[in-house]
């Protein structure tokens, strides 16, 4: 027959976002709401109005219904399995929208034909499509990994992919990158410049929404790409003072230089010497040890 839910004690097994979500819902619906979760801090409990416990075996052995949220790895491998089940109550009831990994289905499809399982549905199998001993299982519930859709859940998914991708483009990876699993690999990549991956200098600044720069593992003393020998360092020109020394009595002292003219002379010669040209060498060097010398020289 049909089970009155209010009242019952609903068992997660991780209060991941997830959990959370499920336990907010069965609040509602006037289920009681311990988890399980070694990972969490103190405290969490009280800001959700559940009830904690500390060991698996406290989980399976109060709850009237459990639900699996968690990841699986090497250690809940079969988390769900012929020991575990005998923990749980006469009668319980198990859900399974998390990995099918993290149950034995053979000892499940034994608990349900008993009778020690009243029923269970599962989202996740272990091995996709199913073809196992829980096919002759009585009060079983199976949906192909599927119990996630909606048209307004597919919609969401290509709007995900896409802002992924978009963060990917304009930010730097992998650090902007939300749910990326592999972070290690970029990281290596563009520290070595492995094959596969996003070499050195091919990285844009993190969350960038201007105009790119150079990225810092380039840095402004790169060498040009166009493969000749690097350009001769640029002499740095020092400003000129304000006070100069009076000029000696014979020699007539050039006409001031504006800041504009300075400029001009700088770009004339930088523009020269990019395209590998001869530069004026009477007026560049006049001007120069004129700006260095901080002293008047007479022009011949």
């Amino acid at each position: 027959g049909c089970a009155r839910i209010r009242g019952d004690t609903l068992g997660l097994v991780g209060l991941g976002r997830i959990g959370s979500a499920v336990a907010l819902r069965a609040k509602v619906f006037g289920f009681n709401v311990s988890f399980y979760d070694p990972y969490l801090p103190d405290g969490i409990e009280k800001s959700l109005g559940l009830n904690r416990v500390y060991t698996l075996q406290e989980l399976l052995f109060h709850s009237d219904c459990v639900s699996l949220h968690c990841t699986l790895n090497e250690h809940n491998h079969h988390l769900i399995n012929e020991f575990t089940i005998k923990q749980m109550r006469p009668g319980a009831f198990l859900v399974n929208t998390a990995r099918g990994g993290l149950v034995d289905d053979e000892a499940l499809a034994v608990a349900l034909k008993q009778g020690r399982i009243r029923a269970a549905a599962l989202d996740v199998h272990e091995n996709e499509p199913y073809n196992g001993a829980l096919k002759d299982a009585p009060n079983l519930l199976c949906t192909p990994h599927a119990a996630f859709y909606s048209e307004a859940a597919t919609t969401e998914l290509r709007e995900m992919a896409a802002s992924e991708i978009r963060r990917a483009i304009i930010g730097n990876i992998p650090e902007c990158l939300r749910n990326c699993v592999n972070k290690e690999y970029f990281l290596r990549s563009s520290t070595g410049g492995g094959a596969g991956g996003y070499s050195e200098g091919g990285l844009q600044q993190a969350h960038s929404t201007t105009p790119l720069e150079a990225p810092h593992s380039a840095g402004s003393h790169a060498p040009p790409s166009g493969g000749g020998p690097p350009p001769p360092p640029v002499a740095v020109i020092p400003p000129v003072s304000a006070v100069t020394a009076p000029p000696p009595q014979g020699i007539i002292p050039p006409p001031p230089i504006s800041e504009t003219t300075t400029a001009t002379a700088v770009q004339y010669r930088h523009h020269h010497h990019d395209n590998r040209k001869p530069i004026p060498s009477t007026s560049f060097i006049t001007l120069s040890l004129s700006l260095s010398l901080s002293q008047p020289i007479m022009l011949s």
